[in-house]
């Protein structure tokens, strides 16, 4: 417990990793390496595919029960602001695989047992917040267009957006508003867990860089948030079937991102 930490490393400096540029084409090779990750084993995601359609039907019947649908986009959307969080266990196995270690399911759970794990729930409560936050906005802005009577059925849901005066509203601002809290999210996460989890930085510096690595590659990585944004959303249709795949891919590909943004050989320390 000595040594236990969260907002700052484990030294006495702070060390910021340099930042590389990278470009659009970046973004294809971590794709193909995180596929590359995900097949070599596709065995192992194998309890994912039992999970989300799980997921799926729960928040089906539970929105039916308490005539919650309006949610339905937010809680969609917000997988990806929780994503850089639920694939912790993805980097790690990229991790043992790069290093040429045995990298099975089981290993997902070494990210407990890692010096930085004081670091990685800090960055993890604050993207739970933004999350909330996020559902918080999408009930506040449903209730003021429509009031605080809510469809009991998608079928109802539908058809108030896109019959009634405030469901254009509705989905230009939600979706504007959406995409601020991802914004969010990219800068101050993207890599963040990655770095936790390669070198003992502490929050600070884990989110710091994941910011740094945005503002000075903003084409590449807004593109990168796009593909993530848009695969989790293809993955939720139906019952969250696709996140069974999207997620570990994605998972696998940010590993391999960080490795790009990050130079190994070089630190700044303050």
């Amino acid at each position: 417990m000595a040594h236990f930490h969260v907002i700052s490393g484990a030294g006495d400096k702070l060390d910021l990793p340099v930042i590389c540029r990278i470009s659009i084409a970046d973004l294809g090779d971590v794709l193909r390496l995180g596929f590359a990750d995900f097949w070599e084993k596709p065995s192992h995601y194998a309890m994912l595919a039992i999970i989300y359609p799980i997921v799926g039907i729960v928040l089906t019947v539970w929105m039916n029960g308490y005539h919650t649908w309006p949610l339905l986009y937010p809680l969609i959307g917000g997988f990806a602001l929780i994503g850089p969080f639920a694939a912790l266990g993805l980097y790690e196995i990229s991790r043992r695989r790069e290093q040429g270690l045995e990298a099975s399911w089981g290993h997902a759970f070494d990210v407990l047992k890692s010096p930085a794990i004081g670091s990685i729930a800090a960055v993890g409560v604050m993207l739970l917040v933004l999350f909330t936050l996020w559902l918080t906005t999408a009930q506040a802005l449903y209730e003021s267009l429509f009031g605080a009577s809510t469809p009991q059925t998608l079928d109802g849901l539908l058809a108030q957006i896109f019959t009634e005066p405030g469901g254009t509203t509705l989905l230009i601002v939600g979706t504007m508003l959406g995409a601020l809290f991802a914004l969010a999210t990219l800068c101050t996460s993207v890599i963040a867990f990655p770095l936790m989890l390669d070198r003992d930085v502490g929050a600070f510096v884990a989110v710091e860089t994941s910011f740094r690595a945005v503002l000075k590659n903003p084409l590449p990585m807004l593109a990168w948030g796009a593909l993530v944004g848009a695969g989790l959303f293809i993955g939720t249709i139906p019952l969250f079937v696709g996140l069974a795949i999207i997620i570990p891919i994605f998972g696998h590909a940010t590993w391999h991102l960080y490795r790009k943004l990050i130079d190994n050989a070089s630190l700044i320390r303050q």
